[in-house]
């Protein structure tokens, strides 16, 4: 299937264009995040017209870190802010492929496709949490392997009608199985990090690449060599690639950007300039993170939709004929 009318995936990505979206929970880094006011910054994100939100598929608390993502189930909250939203896109920043059953993650996506048609963004990674690991008795040693038989397994029921998989996660047999309910349209499927896998294996099998922040000059040289290899193993098809970028927006809209982990603390002026160099090297969709973020959320959110979003629109979604 084609992702040519996915409405959700047109409304965040074209060639030479970024849009912008937001990583939840939109707090401070916190042991135990601050969900309470969630929905309504969501919502808040959604009216300004930001293309996404992004949630993380984080399973036991590491009482070491501070970063335990939203708190809730991947899904479960997911279909919590499909519920309360309209029609912003939903991506996961992601999927944990070897620790979730490739058929309990088809049948969970082909839900919330069903149900919030043509919404469902979905990153898939190989894991890089020793602690669910060891919770759920996988081996993270095995995770590279386990990432790839069940990618496989995973687009086979998702794309193929009636598909036969012989595999170690278990058998379908086409001829009196198959999943339901099918998605409503091809439901863009893109890799994290390298997720164990080569360069190649990413731009031939992935519909795009999500990625960590990295100076501009590596950013650009990894979207390079990312997308000359798409062209080649691709048949030329445009694979996105999304990236993350750490914030804490500075009072003085002038602010110079000074580093800070994986982004910066900058005024929105400044923040502009930057995020024009972004997309100069081909990033075609940015989720902010306000982990380190010392304003309330409410203020930023407001200072970007009114004065930065404007300069990177979510693009018109294109309705099925």
């Amino acid at each position: 299937m084609s992702l040519l009318h996915h409405r959700g995936y047109n409304s965040m990505y074209k060639k030479d264009k970024m849009t912008l979206g937001f990583s939840i929970p939109t707090a401070r880094m916190s042991k135990d995040p601050i969900m309470e006011n969630q929905l309504e910054l969501a919502r808040k994100i959604e009216d300004y017209g930001f293309a996404a939100l992004w949630l993380r598929d984080v399973t036991i608390q590491n009482l070491n870190i501070d970063d335990n993502g939203q708190m809730y189930d991947l899904w479960i909250y997911l279909t919590y802010l499909a519920a309360y939203t309209k029609d912003i896109a939903l991506g996961t920043s992601s999927v944990v492929l070897p620790l979730r059953h490739p058929v309990r993650v088809a049948k969970e996506a082909a839900s919330i496709d069903q149900l919030f048609p043509e919404r469902l963004i979905m990153g898939v990674a190989s894991g890089d949490r020793e602690k669910d690991f060891t919770a759920l008795g996988v081996s993270k040693e095995d995770s590279g392997l386990l990432f790839e038989g069940n990618y496989k397994f995973l687009e086979q029921l998702l794309n193929e009608d009636r598909p036969t998989i012989h595999s170690s996660s278990g058998v379908i047999d086409g001829t009196d199985m198959r999943l339901i309910p099918k998605p409503v349209s091809s439901i863009p499927t893109m890799v994290t990090g390298f997720s164990n896998q080569s360069l190649k294996w990413i731009a031939e099998h992935g519909d795009g690449w999500i990625q960590y922040p990295r100076s501009f000059d590596q950013q650009k040289k990894l979207i390079n060599d990312y997308r000359a290899l798409s062209e080649v193993y691709s048949s030329g098809v445009f694979k996105p690639f999304s990236q993350t970028l750490f914030i804490d927006l500075s009072e003085n809209p002038d602010a110079l950007p000074v580093p800070i982990p994986l982004g910066f603390h900058v005024g929105r002026n400044q923040l502009v300039e930057l995020l024009h160099q972004f997309q100069s090297i081909g990033v075609n969709h940015l989720a902010f993170v306000l982990y380190f973020s010392r304003r309330p959320p409410e203020e930023v959110i407001q200072e970007l939709g009114e004065f930065v979003l404007p300069y990177f629109p979510t693009h018109k979604r294109i309705d099925r004929q």
